[in-house]
């Protein structure tokens, strides 16, 4: 006979055991979570929402979403066709693991740590190294965490230009480090304390003084012509304060102010040895090619402090970023302002979003694959809201396609690749005229120009004249009936089927002339001078 300690242990494995299933049954995913609190906040602002984009609303959304470019036609009808419920899912599955899914987040990030205008652009205009450091991350689905402390180390190949951008200049660095990755804007506090939160100047030169010390160092560059790129290596003082003189407009001319001591955003300030008081840094000089590891490294002790799970700001500023990265605005908006005078529309949403990236290790493709199957994700984009970007995500946003994006589309919708071995379709010209297609607030800056590009540069209309394989060539050469050819067109280029009474138009249209080869590529061109081209929809 078991003792009433046998038994009574045996009671308690007995009931963790009964427990185990019905926890794991309670987890509720991510996405239902999503669609809970955004439907609670309907129903709380009586707000009717857009019904559930059809399939290719979807089917285009999710694509350019995830890999920055559209499906081929032939995609496109296998999956209209599909009658799988779970096909939208599945379709998600496969893209995040599309490797072009790690080269389009890599060009996002980019444009997010650098912008169209980087800082000290002589050093950063080239970044094909970076661009691969980046992607090899994503395509290992590196945790967010990770990736951010490896940049902030900038020790492996090609993370170095975050911080070459910014050489000398640890106040802009501050800036923009604490923006991206903290979601919180000190520019207020550089120059006087911020009139309308609790931020201090002294907490802004406090965060500055984990970057002071950190060197550029100049290593050459490496191949030749167009592809030789500039190389660095960042290298670390161990000594060097940030000087604080105090409020800007009553600096005085030639006072330098007082030596400000590193301390984390709303925390304690560094515990920082003392330097022994033989202690000298290695004179920094030209040609110089290292520095010797310091005997204490801000540096590490900012990375280790800005990514851990504990920190209030790093995992709540990811959440909301990607948030707004696929809903089209941040529960708190814009993305890089989580201050106290700037409330999140969702704030418990927002919570859990944190708690469950945090929760899942920062997985990125969990998390984005979450926010993608949500229904809140899936609507369609029209609706009663008349905001661009509404409050309460009760419809899908509309944006318009970025340069980078416009150019891939572009080759995919005429099958370019397949009939052009070299890639001679000015670069350059997208990206001076669909560069900058957005404020940062949701609202389309299009312009005359870009409007002219599209109508009559000769770098679009090299996408649409016949070459041998591409879509103006099997069209003209395909022996199939006038409403596949055109189907076949709306496909490529829209993403959809015509209506009935575009499919009627197009066909009169083309068969109007017997020499059906100048047609073809004007019908083509109309359908890529349409707004839905133009945009997502």
């Amino acid at each position: 006979m078991p003792t009433p300690r046998l038994a009574l242990l045996a009671l308690c494995a007995l009931l963790l055991t009964a427990a185990a299933p019905t926890a794991a049954v309670a987890e509720t995913p991510l996405r239902q979570l999503i669609d809970t609190h955004v439907q609670a906040a309907w129903k709380k602002e009586n707000v009717t929402p857009a019904p559930r984009a059809d399939d290719a609303t979807f089917l285009r959304r999710v694509h350019l979403d995830l890999v920055g470019t559209i499906p081929t036609a032939d995609e496109a009808r296998q999956f209209l066709a599909d009658a799988d419920s779970q096909k939208r899912a599945k379709l998600i599955t496969r893209l995040l693991d599309d490797p072009r899914f790690a080269a389009h987040q890599a060009t996002l990030w980019d444009l997010t740590l650098f912008g169209r205008h980087p800082a000290n652009p002589d050093a950063t205009r080239k970044r094909d190294r970076f661009k691969q450091w980046l992607t090899d991350k994503f395509a290992r689905n590196e945790p967010y965490d990770r990736l951010v402390r490896d940049l902030l180390l900038a020790e492996q190949e090609g993370s170095e230009l975050f911080y070459v951008q910014f050489n000398q200049r640890p106040e802009d660095l501050t800036e923009a480090f604490s923006k991206i990755f903290l979601g919180t804007q000190l520019q207020c506090a550089r120059c006087h304390d911020h009139p309308y939160t609790d931020l201090l100047q002294k907490d802004f030169y406090g965060m500055a003084g984990f970057f002071v010390r950190l060197v550029v160092l100049d290593q050459g560059s490496s191949g030749s012509g167009d592809k030789q790129l500039k190389q660095y290596k960042i290298g670390e003082k161990g000594s060097g304060d940030v000087l604080f003189a105090g409020n800007m407009k009553d600096v005085k001319p030639g006072k330098k102010g007082e030596p400000v001591k590193p301390k984390f955003l709303a925390g304690p300030p560094l515990d920082e040895p003392v330097l022994p008081a033989s202690f000298k840094d290695p004179e920094i000089k030209t040609g110089l090619k290292a520095l010797p590891k310091p005997p204490f490294s801000r540096k590490e002790k900012l990375a280790e402090w800005a990514t851990a799970p504990t920190n209030p700001f790093f995992a709540k500023a990811a959440a909301n970023r990607l948030w707004g990265q696929f809903l089209g605005r941040g529960i708190v908006h814009p993305v890089d302002n989580l201050g106290a005078d700037n409330k999140p529309s969702l704030p418990a949403l927002l919570d859990a979003l944190t708690e469950q990236f945090i929760a899942h290790h920062f997985d990125l493709k969990w998390f984005i694959g979450e926010l993608v199957n949500s229904e809140t994700y899936q609507l369609a984009s029209t609706g009663a809201a008349a905001d661009a970007l509404p409050r309460h995500f009760e419809r899908a946003r509309i944006r318009p396609l970025s340069a980078e994006e416009l150019m891939t589309v572009l080759r995919v919708a005429t099958a370019w690749d397949s009939a052009q071995k070299s890639d001679s379709v000015g670069t350059d010209y997208f990206l001076r005229y669909f560069g900058e297609p957005v404020n940062g607030q949701g609202d389309f800056q299009g312009s005359l120009s870009e409007h002219l590009f599209l109508n009559h540069s000769s770098n679009v209309r090299a996408f649409l004249s016949r070459k041998k394989g591409n879509l103006a060539d099997t069209l003209n050469t395909a022996t199939d009936p006038w409403e596949q050819k055109v189907d076949r067109m709306f496909l490529s280029i829209l993403t959809r089927p015509p209506s009935t009474a575009e499919r009627e138009k197009f066909i009169a249209y083309l068969q109007s002339d017997p020499k059906k080869e100048n047609l073809i590529e004007e019908a083509l061109w109309v359908l890529v001078n349409l707004a839905e081209f133009r945009f997502n929809h």
